[in-house]
């Protein structure tokens, strides 16, 4: 991989844990500390909403960069194609797409009284995918910053 192929793959964790990190330390308390529930709850959902839109991105981007770098080595017979990072960075985009994309319109729904779940049961569910998915990203970071 040329090196600034390889120097974006080393970067692109730190920058997105930092993102997943401004949107739960700052942003969303910020929100809620500063406006009426409902507004702050309008306001966190549009910011979620951009994130969630990002982490696809940052994940598809992460997802052929790995598989390039994966492919490199197993031509030089070191490794498979599904390593860890590989795997860490599925991990993220599936709880991207189950954590927003899946869960979001159900609380739109559960917010109306409607639905199997309450809102607050699919709020902690959300909430559950976006902590494992900062979690993953935390680890790909880690593991590209000791490469």
């Amino acid at each position: 991989m040329n090196g600034a192929l390889e120097r974006l793959r080393r970067l692109l964790p730190a920058l997105w844990l930092g993102l997943l990190l401004c949107v739960a330390g700052i942003a969303t308390p910020a929100a809620f500390a500063l406006l009426a529930p409902g507004d702050a709850g309008r306001v966190v959902a549009r910011v979620l909403a951009q994130e969630a839109w990002l982490s696809l991105a940052l994940g598809v981007a992460m997802l052929l960069l790995e598989r390039r770098a994966a492919q490199e080595r197993a031509a030089t017979g070191g490794g498979s194609l599904l390593g860890g990072a590989m795997l860490l960075v599925l991990g993220t985009l599936f709880c991207t797409l189950a954590g927003y994309f899946a869960v979001q319109p159900m609380l739109v729904r559960a917010r109306l009284g409607q639905g199997p779940l309450a809102f607050g049961q699919l709020h902690a569910v959300s909430l559950g995918f976006f902590v494992l998915k900062t979690a993953l990203v935390a680890a790909l970071a880690w593991r590209a910053a000791r490469r």
